[in-house]
């Protein structure tokens, strides 16, 4: 009888540590490139999704910059993150195995929008206007595609100068609604953010269009995807990717769609990136 109970106590004490090895929270994240109170709202109710569909504890952290988001991927304290197209490349390089798994489905076509102040007397064209040399220039984060990598490659490429040596003065505004704002006070004649948080603002009335205006587009590249660590399935057993991946791909709801904002998710490979991976080599951000 004691023999019972004693196996009985060790299959209990055995199937309790097993719950307690497997309690570790499926944690990610996400590059700042808007307000956090903004972030906030929308991963957390990303957070609550992924938590039902894959049946685990799911939690956001939020990161103070794309330096700090790459960072965390790499040293495990998240698992997942929606990165933007460089910073993406940059993490994946740094955690061998680590995939692509979703990207939004504008993600496959986004664009840069430079945006000038009306103090600068410049009107939309079909090429960079010439008279932005010696004018006051903002980026976004430094690790941003559609905020710095891309507007940098095409600045430099019309130009045949370094964006130092054309304007007058250079600055990297954080993200994109800080450089939206800072065009539009004049702060700064002249910056690039990526075409969706411009389209957002001007769609809840956010945009003063006599005071900032579109002066030029990029062509289309591709930018924001959802990448997983390729060692989850040790924590959360085998196909455990697919399943978050099939999740992602699976979210129809339009108030979580349009807090991003997208039309929905598709799949995405690392292959998919390729572009930007030889873009940031060839203005020397990645060796």
């Amino acid at each position: 009888m004691m023999k019972i109970i004693s196996l009985t106590l060790l299959t209990t004490v055995l199937t309790l540590a097993a719950s307690t090895l497997n309690a570790k929270p499926f944690v990610f994240t996400a590059i700042p490139d808007q307000d956090e109170t903004q972030l906030q709202q929308r991963f957390n109710k990303v957070a609550n999704y992924l938590e039902q569909a894959l049946n685990v504890e799911v939690k956001y952290i939020p990161v103070k910059s794309y330096t700090a988001a790459v960072s965390a991927f790499r040293n495990n304290q998240v698992q997942l993150a929606w990165f933007g197209g460089l910073s993406g490349v940059q993490a994946r390089r740094l955690v061998p195995g680590s995939i692509a798994i979703a990207q939004g489905v504008e993600d496959q076509h986004f664009k840069t929008y430079f945006i000038a102040h009306h103090s600068s007397h410049l009107k939309k064209q079909d090429t960079l206007p010439e008279q932005m040399a010696n004018m006051t220039f903002t980026f976004g984060s430094k690790g941003s595609t559609s905020g710095r990598l891309m507007p940098e490659f095409y600045i430099r490429e019309h130009f045949k100068k370094s964006p130092n040596d054309l304007f007058r003065s250079v600055g990297f505004s954080g993200d994109h609604s800080r450089t939206l704002t800072l065009v539009q006070s004049g702060t700064y004649q002249l910056g690039a953010l990526n075409f969706k948080v411009w389209d957002s603002a001007l769609a809840k009335g956010e945009i003063d269009l006599s005071k900032v205006s579109i002066i030029w587009e990029t062509p289309e590249y591709p930018d924001y995807q959802w990448t997983i660590r390729g060692d989850v399935s040790v924590q959360w057993g085998e196909g455990f990717s697919q399943k978050v991946q099939q999740a992602l791909l699976n979210i129809k709801d339009p108030e979580l769609l349009n807090s991003f904002p997208r039309q929905g998710f598709i799949p995405a490979s690392n292959e998919d990136y390729d572009p930007i991976l030889n873009t940031a080599k060839s203005i020397g951000i990645i060796e």
